[in-house]
């Protein structure tokens, strides 16, 4: 086997031992990363980021992308803080063992300004009213609104497949644009990217750390390319 996929949260301490378990387990040649450059340096240097939500950002990703991101990390910070996890440890976790043990790094997610541009020009009017009615029930009915959307898990874990397919598949009907720019998309670009890496090296053994919500996904695309995982 040439490629070992690892499904992760970005927030949980279950995941950092899965990936150093696997790492030892699967002695990898290459550690390939749902990251883009932007994304790694900003995780290696959380203090010298400041490009991707400065105001002046709004102009060339488009205010919706530019909000999406803005809470998408205040969510991430708050839920890690809650569970004494930084988000993204799982990622930079990748970062640091490829450091420490001389492996490669491949960073194959799209350039995250490429998903907030997508996420901009295609959330419509439909999905926004949406948004903002969910944000509000769940600020109000935070239980209620987590059984709608099925959610109901430990944040220390990583959720079990089952209830990744229900979250996807909400996403999917409710927010369909938001699905295919944070899930489809990257999805291929990162098989793509992958596919690449393998034909380039087909002597060595490559680990993938993705979230949780690609692991589905991406394993259908290889497949289809008859890539044994």
């Amino acid at each position: 086997m040439q490629l070992h996929i690892i499904g992760t949260s970005h927030i949980a301490k279950q995941s950092i031992d899965e990936i150093e378990s696997a790492f030892k387990s699967f002695a990898p040649d290459i550690i390939a990363i749902e990251l883009d450059i932007k994304r790694a340096h900003a995780l290696l240097n959380p203090k010298q980021d400041k490009t991707t939500l400065s105001p002046k950002a709004i102009f060339e990703l488009g205010l919706t992308g530019y909000l999406f991101a803005l809470l998408g990390q205040s969510a991430q910070q708050k839920l890690g803080k809650a569970v004494g996890v930084n988000a993204g440890d799982d990622m930079k976790a990748g970062l640091d063992l490829a450091a420490k043990n001389k492996k490669e790094i491949a960073l194959i997610d799209q350039p995250i300004e490429i998903t907030l541009k997508n996420i901009s020009r295609g959330f419509g009017w439909k999905e926004k009213g949406r948004f903002a009615s969910d944000i509000i029930k769940g600020l109000v009915r935070p239980k209620k609104q987590a059984e709608l959307m099925g959610i109901d898990f430990d944040l220390k874990k990583v959720p079990e497949d089952e209830l990744i397919e229900k979250m996807m598949t909400y996403m999917e009907k409710r927010y369909p644009s938001l699905h295919k720019a944070i899930i489809e998309d990257r999805n291929k670009y990162m098989v793509k990217k992958l596919i690449q890496i393998m034909r380039k090296n087909p002597e060595k053994k490559i680990m993938v750390i993705v979230g949780a919500g690609h692991l589905k996904g991406m394993k259908e695309l290889l497949l289809k390319v008859e890539v044994v995982i």
